[in-house]
C-alpha cells in the first residue's frame, strides 16, 4: 500500500533529516494552535504526531506534512467553550469518517475546479497568514498580563537571531547541499545562543511539551441524537475546511516537486489520521502548507519524512523536552520567515497587468479573504466569483447567422452556449413577427446546458407559436437531446417529429 524506504542511502539521510527540520518546527505551531482551540497543549501536539503520522502512512501526497492547523482550530474554538474538550474529540472523529466518506465519494477529484488565480491567491494569502502569525514572538506578556513588543537589546537579539537563521538557510545550500539547511540554521542559533547565555524566549516560554504516549479514549459524550446534532455542524465544516487545505496543499506540492498526488486518497488518509486522532485525545488537523515546505525544500519527497517527522515528534513530548524547549523561538520564526518568502508567488506581482482584470481581482480578493477570514471560506468565494465572472463573459459570446435555406424556411445558426447567464440574450435574438411560417433553430454550434436553456427554448417556442409559425430545432447534440427529453412537459414546442422530446428534431445527416 505504501512505501517508507529510499533507494540509496543519500535519500534515506535526507529524508530522516529533513523529518527532524519539520519536527523542530511543529512544536511551536501545535501549541499555538491548542491555545487558538482553548484545548491543553499536548492536545495539539499529540493531533501533531497522530495525524501526522496516518496521514503520512495513508495519504496521497508523498512528502506532504500534516498536523494541528490554525485554521482547524479556529472553529474548534466555540464547541470547546460551550461544551467542553470531550464534545471535540466526538466532532474530530465525526470529521474523519465525513472525510472517508469523501474519498469513497472521489469527491477528491473536484479541486480542479479551482482555478489557477485562485491558487495563487490562496499561495499568497497564506503566505501572508504565515508571515503575521510570526509577529506574536517579537511580543512578551508583562507582569500585568499585557503584551508588549520586544524593544531594546531584546528586540536587537531576537532579531539578530532571525536575520542569522534565515542567512544559513540561504547559503548553507552553496557550500554543501548533504545537510537540510533549516536544520542546521536551528542547531547553529541554538548552540550560539546557549553558549553565549543569551537572554531570549525560548519554546519552552510558550508551554511544557513533556507528556506521555496518547492513550485510547471514547469520547466522554452521550450518545445520544442530541449530541450528534450538537457536532454534527462543527464536524462538517472541519471536514471541508481540512480537506480544502489539503487538497490545495496537495496541488501546490505537485507544482513544486512536479509530481503527482492522488486527491481521493489523501481524502480517505485524512479521514483515517482524524478518525483515529479523535480516539487518541488529540484535536484533529490536516496539511500545513508552511511545515510541507519546508520538507521539500528540506529534501523531503517521500513518506518516510512524514513518519520521521511525526516520530521525532513524539521522542520530544516523551524523552527530549527539557532539551527542546530550549530552542530559542528566534530560530523557528526564521525558518517561517524563510518559508513565507518561498511560500509567495512574487510572479503574481509582475503579471498583475498582462493578466485579465478578473483574474487579477480574484487573486487579489482570495489573498484579503485569506488574511481576514480562514483558506476554506476564501477558496470557496473565489471559486464562486470566477464562476460567476466566467457565466458573464461567456453570457456575451451568445449570437446567430441568420439566412433562408432552398426551402424557404429561415435559418437561424446559433453560436456559443445556451445557460442560465446567455438565456436572455437569446431570446433578444429572434423576432417571430419578422421571420416567416417556418423557422429552423441550428444547434451545431451551440449546446443546451442547463433548466434556464430549457426554459428559454420553452419561452420562444410559445412566441412562435402564438404567431402562428413553426418552429424546429435542428442538429442538437446527444447530451442535449438527452436533457430536453428528461424536461419532457417542461418543453412545449410544436411538435413534428418525436413526441418524446416535446420539440422538433430534425436529423441532418
Amino acid at each position: 500500500m505504501f512505501k517508507l524506504g529510499c533507494a540509496s542511502r543519500a535519500c534515506f539521510q535526507n529524508e530522516i533529516l529533513s523529518g527532524l527540520t519539520v519536527a523542530l518546527a511543529l512544536v511551536p505551531e501545535a501549541v499555538a494552535f491548542a491555545f487558538v482551540a482553548g484545548v491543553d497543549p499536548l492536545v495539539g501536539l499529540y493531533a501533531a504526531f497522530m495525524v501526522g503520522l496516518l496521514a503520512a502512512i495513508f495519504g496521497g501526497r508523498p512528502g506532504m506534512i500534516s498536523g494541528a492547523t490554525g485554521a482547524m482550530a479556529v472553529v474548534m474554538v466555540a464547541l470547546v467553550a460551550e461544551h467542553g474538550v470531550e464534545y471535540l474529540f466526538a466532532a474530530v472523529v465525526l470529521t474523519g469518517l465525513l472525510q472517508m466518506g469523501a474519498g469513497v465519494l472521489r469527491l477528491g477529484k473536484f479541486i480542479r475546479i479551482v482555478p489557477y488565480p485562485v491558487m495563487l491567491g490562496f499561495v499568497n494569502g497564506l503566505a501572508i497568514v504565515i508571515f503575521l502569525a510570526q509577529l506574536q514572538h517579537f511580543q512578551v506578556t508583562s507582569a500585568e498580563g499585557v503584551k508588549q513588543w520586544l524593544s531594546g537589546d531584546d528586540l536587537m537579539i531576537f532579531a539578530g537571531l532571525v536575520i542569522l537563521t534565515m542567512f544559513i538557510i540561504k547559503y548553507l545550500p552553496r557550500l554543501t547541499g548533504s545537510f537540510p539547511a533549516a536544520l542546521a540554521a536551528i542547531i547553529t542559533v541554538s548552540l550560539l545562543a546557549f553558549g553565549l547565555g543569551l537572554d531570549t524566549v525560548t519554546v519552552g516560554g510558550l508551554a511544557s511539551i513533556k507528556g506521555g504516549l496518547p492513550t485510547f479514549h471514547i469520547p466522554s459524550v452521550p450518545f445520544t441524537f442530541e449530541t450528534l446534532m450538537i457536532i454534527l455542524p462543527y464536524a462538517f465544516i472541519l471536514a471541508a475546511v481540512g480537506l480544502i487545505e489539503s487538497l490545495l496543499t496537495l496541488s501546490l506540492i505537485d507544482e513544486v516537486t512536479n509530481t503527482r498526488g492522488r486527491g481521493n486518497r489523501e481524502c480517505m488518509g485524512q479521514g483515517i489520521a482524524n478518525t483515529v486522532t479523535g480516539l487518541f485525545g488529540g484535536m484533529g488537523g490536516c496539511a500545513m502548507i508552511g511545515q510541507s515546505m519546508i520538507n521539500v525544500n528540506s529534501g523531503g519527497r517521500k513518506r518516510l519524512s512524514g513518519v520521521a517527522a511525526a516520530l521525532f515528534l513524539l521522542m520530544f513530548i516523551l524523552f527530549a523536552s527539557p532539551l527542546i524547549e530550549r530552542i530559542p523561538m528566534a530560530a523557528l520564526v526564521g525558518v517561517m520567515f524563510v518559508v513565507v518568502l518561498a511560500t509567495f508567488e512574487w510572479s503574481s506581482l509582475r503579471i498583475m497587468g498582462k493578466i485579465p482584470a478578473s483574474d487579477a481581482f480574484v487573486l487579489i480578493l482570495v489573498s484579503a479573504v485569506t488574511v481576514m477570514t480562514d483558506l476554506a471560506i476564501a477558496v470557496v468565494v473565489g471559486v464562486i466569483v470566477s464562476a460567476l465572472v466566467f457565466a458573464w463573459e461567456h453570457a456575451k459570446h451568445i449570437n446567430s447567422k441568420t439566412y433562408d435555406d432552398e426551402q424557404g424556411s429561415r435559418v437561424h445558426e446559433l453560436n456559443g452556449p445556451l445557460f442560465f447567464g446567455s438565456a436572455k440574450n437569446f431570446l433578444e435574438l429572434f423576432n417571430p413577427e419578422e421571420d416567416p411560417d417556418d423557422v429552423i433553430i441550428e444547434f451545431q454550434n451551440s449546446r443546451v446546458a442547463d433548466h434556464s436553456a430549457i426554459e428559454a427554448i420553452d419561452t420562444l417556442a410559445e412566441r412562435y407559436i402564438k404567431a402562428g409559425k413553426t418552429l424546429h430545432l435542428r442538429h442538437l447534440s446527444e447530451e442535449c437531446r438527452r436533457l430536453l427529453k428528461k424536461a419532457g412537459n417542461l418543453v412545449e414546442v410544436n411538435v413534428l417529429e418525436d413526441p418524446r422530446y416535446h420539440v422538433a428534431d430534425d436529423q441532418i445527416a
